[in-house]
């Protein structure tokens, strides 16, 4: 563990080294070898990855990033009330964009003390903890570099009632299981005080959902085959991204979106870092990612699997997203 002291306010715990690090390498070896192939979506991001996804949350079809921000506007003092937040611990922080909604109710309730980004990236958890402690004066940055999948029991303790964020919906990209055993590791550390502050995408008309990933102007699909190029400039391989056609399916049984690379010729791809070749036949798909959507009952279902009880439930008009905050049980 690294431990950086910026000033009096900031306090940075580095947990990634690259001996315990899982690598892009790593991920291609096991992914590219299952029976159905698959790349986890973790390596979208990188530059031109996450400029990608910006333009997307701007997308006239993207509901999901402006209906979650419109409920943290119209909820947040409600938020913070439930919670008696008087710390946020934010799994996934970026550059806690959303976040500054929750952290001006804190300030505004006489609440806000210390805010926690946890984040995989160190340059991200800096930098966004020096803008803050200039944006809310008095305010203490405890940053957690590491995978929150990791190293949560690396987060300090609680001192005093906490909220825990996991934003954007990012809970649907985990298969059931993982995501169940995920919510229990985040309600063993979780004091009888303790919030957890969950974002999740809502069950649909299919169509709309559909759209969301699959935009008229390519930008997803963009997105999508830019994993190629990651693989290519990361490990030498030779994939030809124009050989693969962005696919986003609505699977009714799971209720979850897939998106998916379909080969549109037969190919063999070479991956010189770590000694393997690939063959595609025409029409095989590699998944690039799931994404669940969510019911109520089938929230309450993972809380109640995972140790937590839900207690406070917001939505946007239309139903298309909400925030949920559960307890321990």
């Amino acid at each position: 563990m690294e431990t950086t002291r910026v000033n009096g306010q900031i306090r940075i715990d580095s947990w990634l080294t690259e001996g315990d690090e899982r690598t892009l390498a790593d991920d291609v070896l096991d992914g590219l070898t299952k029976p159905f192939k698959e790349l986890p979506p973790k390596h979208f991001y990188d530059t031109r990855g996450s400029e990608l996804f910006d333009q997307i949350c701007e997308l006239p079809e993207y509901y999901p990033t402006r209906t979650e921000r419109a409920i943290l506007e119209t909820y947040a003092a409600d938020i913070v009330a439930a919670g008696q937040t008087e710390e946020l611990l934010e799994l996934g922080s970026g550059y806690a964009t959303k976040t500054r909604v929750l952290l001006d109710a804190m300030a505004e309730a006489g609440t806000l003390r210390r805010y926690l980004p946890f984040d995989v990236a160190a340059s991200v958890v800096r930098q966004t903890a020096e803008d803050l402690v200039e944006e809310y004066p008095g305010l203490d940055v405890y940053g957690v570099v590491g995978d929150f999948e990791r190293h949560l029991d690396r987060v300090p303790r609680s001192e005093g009632p906490r909220t825990i964020a996991f934003l954007g919906g990012t809970i649907g990209n985990f298969p059931p299981g993982s995501r169940r055993r995920f919510l229990r590791g985040i309600a063993a550390r979780m004091a009888p005080t303790d919030r957890l502050l969950l974002g999740t995408d809502l069950v649909k008309d299919p169509e709309t959902i559909r759209r969301a990933y699959d935009d008229d102007q390519g930008i997803t699909a963009e997105f999508n085959r830019n994993l190629l190029h990651v693989v290519n400039r990361e490990l030498g391989a030779d994939f030809d991204p124009d050989g693969f056609e962005h696919v986003a399916l609505f699977d009714s049984e799971r209720e979850w979106i897939e998106m998916r690379l379909r080969a549109l010729r037969t190919a063999t791809v070479s991956i010189p870092a770590i000694n393997l070749e690939v063959a595609f036949a025409a029409g095989e798909e590699v998944r690039t990612e799931i994404s669940a959507k969510f019911t109520r009952e089938r929230l309450e279902d993972d809380y109640a699997a995972a140790g937590l009880r839900l207690t406070d439930w917001w939505t946007d008009p239309q139903q298309l997203f909400a925030l949920s905050l559960a307890a321990p049980r």
